[in-house]
């Protein structure tokens, strides 16, 4: 039986390559934005030729959607960080300290604001930070799952997915108003996830007697 071929990594030259070009990306983006992001830009702050980005990154959106994929991997991680069991009381403590979690990568990342915040228009980004939002919200309803006894939840709508993005328009709101994620809107963000979240789950869900 013949085994299905296996991709293979990039070398380790490939990837030093693929950082140094990520990295001025991200640069550029954050001191610029996007509308000022090309091939060339991008090429001389890594200080190699313009063939080399285009080697690995065919277009600038290319290299957005890597960059969001890099943004997306830092929210996951933060997902898979554990949380203190006994000191949950209701699942609304569990949202707090996951969102918490995720402004704070906002936070300190100006170019993860510029990339899923900002009002950029760019499809191809739009649509990876989607497809990026229904696998956080699969991995937020895990998380959940492991501390709280769910109900059973619709299998037409990404609950904890919708509840993400929703709370992601308060931050976008608030970095177009204010060109940074307040306090107060923060604490709207919350709210907000929490008044969707709460559409599925009952006021007083049942806790799990230890984490899954």
């Amino acid at each position: 039986m013949t085994r299905p071929a296996t991709p293979r990594k990039p070398r380790a030259a490939s990837q030093a390559r693929i950082g140094s070009i990520l990295t001025a990306a991200r640069e550029l983006l954050v001191s610029e934005g996007v509308d000022s992001l090309s091939i060339y830009s991008v090429a001389e702050r890594a200080q190699i030729p313009p063939s080399s980005v285009y080697h690995f990154f065919a277009s600038v959106p290319a290299l957005l959607e890597a960059l969001t994929a890099d943004v997306h991997a830092a929210f996951r991680a933060t997902l898979l960080e554990p949380v203190a069991h006994d000191s949950l009381r209701d699942w609304r403590d569990l949202s707090r300290v996951l969102e918490v979690r995720m402004l704070t990568i906002y936070n300190n990342d100006a170019a993860a604001r510029q990339l899923i915040l900002a009002q950029h228009g760019l499809a191809e980004v739009n649509q990876a930070d989607h497809r990026h939002d229904i696998e956080l919200g699969q991995l937020l309803q895990a998380v959940f799952a492991r501390h709280f006894h769910l109900p059973v939840l619709p299998d037409d709508v990404d609950v904890f997915a919708l509840a993400m993005e929703l709370s992601d328009r308060v931050y976008a709101r608030s970095m177009q108003l204010h060109e940074q994620i307040t306090p107060r809107l923060a604490q709207e963000a919350l709210r907000v996830f929490d008044a969707y979240l709460g559409l599925y789950l009952p006021p007083c869900l049942a806790k799990r007697p230890s984490e899954l």
